[in-house]
């Protein structure tokens, strides 16, 4: 059966988090015992033991989100997943994608992500950035209504989730305005969200540049498996191409929407493995297509669930 394996980002963590899988399956603690080598860091201590606060810093997020993926990838390994027919990650679940199929090496997407989160992190001052988001408006009413608000100060629509649930990023001032004017647009619900970065957003320009040199600075390989990239909602002709998306990636919008629709019409996928801790990507699944089954691993129970899905529809 053709089926689609797709990584969480910012967002799905929380304390205590893959504790039970680490219990019936030992490459979950074997891929944070590498991490730990290699970062000199203690994620899984940090996911066990909390605060949630301290797992919410981007700077801690973005290294244990990008290692529970890759946990959870080679506990399905272990447990006999055949090969997915395409693979996607959301914002930073990408580079949980590129190990996934092949290009990035797990050594170099640890440094690469953890330089990542500690140049974010910095891109803007404390207190300016951040994100909203916009619920019930259509995907072009939002890119309006940021354009309305922008001027000096940005709002710029980033994360195109699901039908009618679109993330916003920019400064914090010009988001607060957005989010009124949303409201007053027949927006059903408008939020500012507990995050401090302005992700994908043209804020993160500086912060791009930075990391090309650290992207330039890896030998990656041609992907095994096909990746469908957040910025384009396909999958790259070649390399090159895979390569240039990444180098603008962390300002460049996430169309999640498209991306789960060009897996079903492209690739021909019956299901998706939802491969890393909690259920964010199975929600919006069900908004995007809800004839199209997403099956999440974060458990022993579900992660077999999983896998039995996929062998009974083979």
């Amino acid at each position: 059966m053709n089926f689609a394996a797709v990584f969480p980002g910012q967002g799905s963590q929380s304390v205590g988090m893959l504790k039970e899988l680490s219990d019936t399956h030992s490459a979950i603690r074997d891929t944070f015992n590498e991490a730990a080598d290699v970062l000199s860091t203690d994620y899984w201590q940090l996911a066990q033991n909390g605060p949630a606060e301290g797992l919410a810093d981007t700077r801690v997020t973005q290294p244990l989100m990008f290692i529970s993926d890759i946990a959870i990838w080679r506990a399905l390994q272990q447990a006999g997943m055949p090969s997915p027919t395409v693979v996607a990650g959301h914002s930073l679940g990408e580079f949980a994608a590129l190990v996934a199929c092949g290009a990035l090496p797990f050594v170099d997407g640890l440094s690469l992500v953890k330089r990542r989160a500690e140049i974010m992190a910095s891109a803007v001052p404390e207190g300016e950035g951040g994100m909203a988001a916009l619920i019930g408006m259509d995907d072009d009413d939002v890119i309006k209504v940021c354009a309305d608000t922008t001027g000096d100060r940005i709002s710029e629509a980033a994360n195109f989730n699901a039908p009618g649930q679109v993330a916003i990023s920019g400064h914090f001032d010009a988001l607060e305005k957005t989010v009124a004017l949303a409201k007053e647009r027949g927006a059903r619900k408008a939020i500012m969200l507990a995050v401090s970065v302005a992700n994908h957003s043209s804020l993160m320009k500086q912060a791009g540049e930075q990391l090309v040199a650290l992207i330039d600075d890896i030998s990656w390989n041609n992907p095994a498996i096909p990746i469908v990239q957040n910025a384009q909602a396909s999958a790259p002709a070649d390399l090159t191409a895979l390569l240039d998306s990444l180098r603008s990636h962390v300002f460049s919008p996430v169309y999640w929407t498209q991306s789960v629709q060009t897996m079903k019409s492209t690739y021909d996928v019956a299901s998706v493995l939802e491969v890393g801790p909690g259920k964010v990507l199975c929600g919006l699944g069900k908004r995007i297509d809800r004839s199209l089954p997403h099956l999440p691993t974060e458990s022993p129970d579900a992660l077999q669930a999983a896998l039995d899905a996929i062998a009974v529809s083979a």
